[in-house]
């Protein structure tokens, strides 16, 4: 045989042995994909969607200005002992078994698994997916900016760790997305400070804020990053399926990497997080964010009115205990330079304006609400320049919360 043959003959049935393994790979992709989608489909509620059940779950997608509805809408709304244990944190609590109300958390939609089914309303506010990547980028950098009051790296670790080990509360550091985001970016800041105290050199020449190098990650690298990937990408619609890489499910992580590995599979991945939105009591809209939070008050705020209006509730929210309010939001142990009157306005800006439990209405609310968010606006701006500052010339002016 001609030695030519010989050779082509091997190749070509390892040609045939690949292909056909890459065959079988997708095939496999695709039974996990569309069960799971099946799976997921099939538990839709049957239920009046528009009527609020017994436990309201705010899926809060990150950077979509979830914390103006917490603070100004619900904890107007729900007393602190209605709200479930440890929000933003991880389930603590058994929810077949406890009274609470409200629960207001990142986790991911795989979490309804735990609650009450038939007896859970879910709502939540979606975004320009542009727009939150560049804001999740900026709050990663304002965060992980705050840790350079340190000298160094692990000096600003060993603290972090300290303060959260003596704090009851909940910190940044351990709420999902940003207890991988903020370390990244923490490191990455302490090592482009470190070069450029070995080069002895202040001069930048870049003027585009996301794309700095001497001093901040640039844009362009943050959202190539296999963490930003895995993350930041695609995030809100993988957070709605319920198959972040915080997910409750088993089989999350299968069906994430069949669909980053496959990429047309991700049509079932967006079906399911159509129907899943479907199907909740409210989705506002960051953009529309006037007529978003007017209908809140109406479609939702109404409804839990009506709900604890006679259980003498309403309102307790705006005295709600320091030490839980700091929890979920706060990060000012992780800010040695915030003085006293700021971290006061802080937990202040957004309770001042208590409510009259007993004639509640949804003019009232709102007016509530427009007086808070003012506060807490003026409060995040006020920590986003004094954060900014130890970054400086890096600033970013198009300020989006």
């Amino acid at each position: 045989m001609d030695s030519t043959v010989k050779c082509t003959i091997p190749l070509i049935l390892l040609g045939l042995v690949v292909n056909a393994f890459s065959v079988t790979d997708y095939e496999h992709c695709e039974n996990v994909v569309k069960k799971w989608a099946t799976n997921s489909l099939k538990h839709g509620s049957k239920e009046d969607k528009h009527a609020l059940k017994d436990l309201l779950f705010f899926l809060h997608v990150p950077r979509t200005g979830g914390r103006t509805y917490f603070h100004c809408f619900l904890k107007k709304l729900y007393s602190s002992s209605l709200e479930c244990p440890r929000s933003y944190d991880k389930l603590r609590f058994d929810p077949s078994k406890e009274k609470c109300r409200l629960l207001v958390t990142h986790d991911d939609y795989s979490i309804s698994s735990k609650l009450p089914r038939g007896r859970t309303s879910v709502v939540t506010i979606l975004r320009n997916p542009i727009d939150r990547v560049f804001s999740t980028y900026e709050f990663s950098v304002e965060v992980a900016a705050r840790f350079l009051v340190h000298p160094n790296l692990t000096s600003a670790t060993q603290m972090a760790g300290r303060l959260r080990s003596k704090n009851k509360g909940v910190s940044t550091l351990d709420i999902w997305p940003w207890k991988y985001l903020v370390p990244w970016m923490r490191e990455d800041l302490f090592a482009r400070r470190d070069a450029r105290k070995t080069r002895g050199t202040s001069d930048f020449t870049s003027g585009d804020p996301y794309n700095m190098e001497d001093i901040v990650m640039p844009l362009l690298k943050y959202i190539n990053n296999p963490i930003a990937h895995e993350i930041v990408h695609n995030g809100a619609t993988f957070q709605i399926a319920g198959l972040t890489n915080n997910s409750y499910l088993p089989e999350s992580h299968e069906v994430r990497h069949c669909v980053d590995k496959y990429n047309n599979l991700g049509d079932y991945v967006l079906q399911v997080a159509k129907k899943r939105l479907d199907n909740m009591l409210y989705v506002g809209l960051t953009e529309d964010h006037r007529e978003s939070a007017t209908m809140f008050a109406n479609v939702v705020g109404q409804q839990v009115i009506s709900q604890l209006v006679n259980s003498n509730a309403i309102g307790k929210g705006a005295n709600v205990n320091n030490s839980e309010q700091g929890t979920s939001f706060s990060d000012s142990e992780l800010d040695q330079n915030t003085n006293s009157d700021e971290k006061g306005n802080e937990t202040t800006s957004s309770d001042d304006n208590e409510v009259n439990q007993d004639n509640m209405t949804v003019e009232k609310l709102m007016d509530t609400y427009e007086v808070c968010i003012s506060g807490l606006r003026k409060t995040q701006t006020r920590r986003r320049i004094a954060s900014l500052k130890r970054i400086s010339p890096a600033n970013f002016t198009k300020e989006v919360s």
